[in-house]
């Protein structure tokens, strides 16, 4: 074969399955990037609503508890969207006449429920319980980041697996005192992984990492 292919060749085989390889890598390890990229977990951009809320006015100004909009929180998996009974509440009185407000008035008077886009919509194959996380202490900032300083509404967190993984792995990281789940900026008295230890010992937190804990 020597006649046919010079020394060369030999050299430019290697190299060749060397760059391949590399080649392979670096397109693994794009996907891999792109597939943990806000464009595709859809975090950190606004969604758009019927109504143009603000949790930074209502919950960041006013300073209005987690649980007087979304009242099933503590008692069930699923963190309620309040009905419009609860927005007039203040807005029959207040901002009563705003055009803004139109849509929530038109609900009010009819009778049908304003439609909402989803903003933490996980897959229907993902269980999650609102409640037994609010009774372990882990806090709504947790998950939801700072909502008091969002004018819009956002998904912060990407709600891939392995950011749940991160927490049901590690939870003394981020558990913290059940009268502080609802406080945003909140900051732990001493150091985090010392007092979250004390705190996963308290409430008895479990490292839930088997399929069947959230896939049922």
């Amino acid at each position: 074969m020597s006649q046919i292919f010079p020394r060369s060749a030999n050299a430019i085989v290697r190299f060749s399955l060397v760059g391949v390889l590399l080649f392979g890598g670096l397109v693994a390890s794009i996907i891999g990037m792109s597939m943990r990229s806000d464009y595709v977990t859809g975090a950190n951009s606004n969604v758009d609503q019927p109504v143009q809320f603000s949790h930074l006015h209502h919950a960041g100004g006013m300073g209005i508890d987690c649980r007087y909009c979304h009242t099933s929180v503590e008692q069930a998996a699923s963190a309620n969207i309040p009905p419009t009974k609860t927005c007039m509440n203040c807005h029959s009185q207040i901002w009563a006449q705003s055009p803004y407000l139109e849509p929530v008035r038109a609900s009010w008077k009819t009778g049908e429920s304003l439609v909402w886009t989803r903003v933490h919509d996980l897959p229907d194959f993902v269980y999650f319980n609102h409640s037994i996380h609010v009774k372990k202490g882990m806090g709504c900032e947790t998950c939801h980041g700072r909502i008091d300083k969002m004018p819009g509404i956002q998904q912060k967190s990407s709600l891939q697996m392995e950011w749940c993984l991160d927490c049901h792995r590690n939870p003394e990281k981020f558990v913290r005192p059940r009268e502080a789940v609802f406080t945003m900026g909140y900051e732990p008295e001493g150091d985090q992984l010392e007092v979250g230890r004390k705190l996963v010992q308290e409430y008895k937190i479990q490292s839930l990492t088997t399929c069947s804990t959230c896939h049922r």
